[in-house]
């Protein structure tokens, strides 16, 4: 399957120009730490630096309540510091959700694109 992969992209670039080459080069398989960086690129830059924000806040606080839930003797205040630290564990979570939907809303948008470069190389190769 490998193989077959790499001789359509050697076929797809030998239709494409080079300006057209590089960027279906840019297209490639991401690793993780790439696809990471990919979220603090483009339009929504300053949403995800802002979620990360909230993310070290929301562990700051986890932590304030996990260590004020150990130095507590009253049963209501456990209660309290417990709920509490489950929030800010709750809201880490939906935010670590949030950027894993852009990470793959990231990786479809590029294999889309490769399609689409295909697609107009096949079409140009017809005509």
């Amino acid at each position: 399957m490998k193989n077959k992969m790499s001789e359509i992209d050697d076929l797809i670039k030998q239709t494409l120009s080079e300006e057209e080459a590089e960027f279906y080069n840019q297209l490639d398989e991401q690793n993780p730490f790439e696809m990471i960086g990919g979220l603090f690129s483009g339009k929504n830059r300053w949403f995800m630096i802002l979620l990360n924000i909230i993310m070290l806040a929301s562990f700051i606080a986890f932590i304030y309540c996990v260590v004020q839930f150990l130095n507590t003797e009253n049963t209501n205040e456990l209660i309290q510091w417990g709920a509490a630290g489950m929030l800010t564990l709750l809201i880490m979570t939906v935010l670590k959700i949030f950027a894993w939907m852009q990470m793959d809303k990231n990786a479809l948008l590029r294999e889309i694109k490769r399609l689409e470069i295909q697609i107009s190389s096949l079409a140009s190769k017809q005509n």
